[in-house]
């Protein structure tokens, strides 16, 4: 997998992670037990820190980035979807990112919040736990977050990760 350092910022990932060898880490990225970290994401940690907490899945294609003023944090037992971009904003514990939604600086999604596939959630947003973001740009919806669909792909991704350490092999 391609790790990079940048002057003295390096990554850290945990000996129970799975990180993909077509997954990039660069600078000061901060990688949980148990977490994954899949195909064509890119964690850019140069200007600022990432940290994605334990049994995390950030998937393929997801951006993560932060700022000199803004570091982005993703906590423990969240999903991340396909194609999601994260810039200097804090997803909590057990929260979720849907695919190709965008999280921009500044934002927070609490516990239990839910970021809608394809929403936009604008700088300074909050998303309260057990809400959901939908749209462009994000609007709130209060109590509609689907709690289940975040405990299941947390457990199914989890999985996936000691699998992926276990038998991934390349051919060719």
């Amino acid at each position: 997998m391609p790790l990079y350092a940048i002057g003295d910022r390096t990554p850290t990932i945990d000996p129970t992670a799975f990180v993909h060898p077509d997954a990039v880490l660069i600078g000061d990225v901060v990688v949980g037990p148990e977490s994954s970290i899949w195909p064509t994401a890119v964690l850019r940690g140069d200007s600022g820190r990432i940290v994605v907490g334990a049994r995390t899945s950030i998937q393929d294609g997801s951006v993560l980035h932060c700022t000199s003023q803004l570091d982005t944090v993703v906590g423990d037992r969240c999903v991340v979807g396909h194609r999601v971009h994260l810039e200097g904003c804090t997803l909590e514990d057990d929260s979720l990112a849907g695919s190709g939604s965008v999280v921009l600086h500044g934002a927070v999604v609490r516990s239990w919040g839910f970021v809608a596939a394809g929403a936009v959630v604008a700088p300074g947003t909050e998303v309260p736990g057990g809400a959901m973001a939908m749209g462009v740009p994000a609007r709130i919806r209060p109590d509609a977050a689907p709690r289940h669909l975040i405990e299941s792909a947390v457990q199914t991704y989890a999985a996936n990760a000691h699998w992926y350490n276990a038998e991934l092999r390349r051919l060719g």
